[in-house]
């Protein structure tokens, strides 16, 4: 069988121990040759931990995979069968100030949804597409797994800018799977769900058990749903889930229940305590087990991260593309009309078939008023999202802000971007031409 090599671009993040059990699980089916983890000058500390951590693992496991850690992301691209990227540019700092900011004025501060998810995917992007060129260059039949957030919009801006094969991944779906084969006590491979949604705001249409439909079963609240550990709980009404005609996902609560969550934020920027706090405080005794040379297996603790079974979902989707397996998986690919009353050019998130020359994403029925109409205005949001990063255009980025369901008004919205902008001005040389 034909080795691979597989490229971590941030491989010196927290998650990446959770990566590299996940290809050592399943060595003797893809036959990885080499680990090349690739990072930023600033992140070097990080990244020669989980060099050595990463190190030991395999070798506990007698796994003859090479790990080679680099700063030079050219060399690590180079002939890369999978590229996997996992960046956070600007790493927690950035994400605070986006936090802090959000709130201050009033609006929920998250990284992936709202006025923080914009500055994300602003930082991101060009990143992004200059990554892309090298993969271009330099591995040009390689597959670019995107994990960074917010990766519908990361990923969209790869389709429409780039011509690399490129997928968004997420462990939303993952997570849903394992939740109900637990509920149900079933195995994963019984359980089917149909959605429909773009990253971060996807819809559960229908849940089959070994081909029964058990939605009925939630609506009901006869079984509670997913809930992300790093999303505030406040569970669903059963009015509401009854009239919705769908199981939400947890980050719907942003849009459903603003107010609720707004008020929990407001208590934890007054305590210095807001999500990007404690992942910082959460990232940091990671290091400190990670850095323990006695340890050579990925920590319990990771999963307080928030990201937990991300390495399964790239593991699965490696597997089917390597193997030809033709499986389904719920991914973020280009929309080509699997979603009528979205534009085709834009990333969705729904069931697909992997092939190993092409991931076909599977059409979904008539979505319900209920569903569109905040489908399609997040999405019109994340396009403008993608020309604003694109162009440097203020005036498109201030569209973008304003006409995202947690900005209240352009007022607002100017507010807050002349705020983000200043701190973030090194990480957006478009915007200051």
């Amino acid at each position: 069988m034909e080795s691979l090599k597989i490229a971590v671009i941030g491989g010196g993040s927290s998650y990446t121990p959770e990566l590299i059990e996940g290809i050592i699980n399943v060595q003797d089916i893809l036959n990885v040759s080499e680990i090349w983890l690739v990072d930023i000058p600033e992140g070097q500390e990080k990244l020669s931990v989980i060099e050595n951590l990463s190190k030991r693992m395999v070798e506990k496991a007698k796994c003859p995979v090479k790990i080679i850690a680099t700063l030079d992301r050219r060399d690590a691209i180079k002939g890369a069968k999978f590229i996997v990227t996992q960046i956070r540019v600007g790493q927690l700092k950035m994400r605070r100030n986006d936090e802090y900011i959000s709130i201050k004025n009033g609006v929920i501060g998250q990284e992936t949804t709202g006025s923080g998810g914009f500055m994300k995917a602003l930082r991101t992007i060009p990143v992004m597409l200059d990554i892309c060129r090298d993969i271009k260059e330099l591995a040009p039949d390689a597959w670019l797994l995107n994990f960074t957030n917010p990766a519908g919009i990361i990923t969209e801006a790869v389709l429409k800018h780039s011509d690399v094969k490129v997928v968004g991944l997420c462990n939303n779906p993952i997570n849903f799977y394992k939740k109900f084969a637990r509920t149900y006590n079933v195995d994963m491979k019984d359980v089917s769900i149909n959605f429909t949604g773009i990253n971060h705001l996807i819809w559960i249409t229908d849940l089959y058990v070994k081909g029964r439909s058990k939605i009925e079963d939630i609506l009901k609240g006869k079984s509670d749903s997913y809930e992300a550990k790093n999303i505030p709980s406040f569970g669903w009404e059963s009015e509401f889930l009854q009239s919705l005609r769908a199981i939400p996902c947890g980050y719907h609560k942003y849009y459903y229940q603003t107010n609720q969550v707004l008020k929990e934020q407001l208590k934890q920027y007054r305590g210095n305590e807001t999500r990007a706090d404690q992942v910082q405080k959460v990232e940091k005794e990671l290091f400190e087990i990670y850095k323990n040379p006695n340890l050579n297996e990925k920590p319990e603790a990771l999963e307080q991260r928030g990201g937990a079974y991300y390495s399964e979902a790239a593991i699965n989707i490696i597997k089917s593309i390597h193997l030809d397996t033709k499986e389904i998986h719920t991914l973020n690919v280009r929309n080509n009309g699997a979603i009528s009353c979205l534009p085709n050019d834009v990333s969705i998130e729904v069931n697909c078939v992997v092939e190993s020359h092409q991931i076909t994403p599977l059409q979904v029925k008539e979505t319900a008023p209920q569903i569109r109409g905040l489908m399609q205005v997040v999405k019109a949001y994340e396009e403008l999202t993608v020309e604003a990063a694109v162009t440097g255009n203020r005036g498109t980025a201030l569209q973008a802000l304003t006409l995202h369901p947690l900005i209240p008004s352009f007022d607002r919205a100017k507010k807050i971007f002349d705020e983000m902008l200043e701190v973030n001005e090194q990480y957006l040389p478009l915007f200051n031409c």
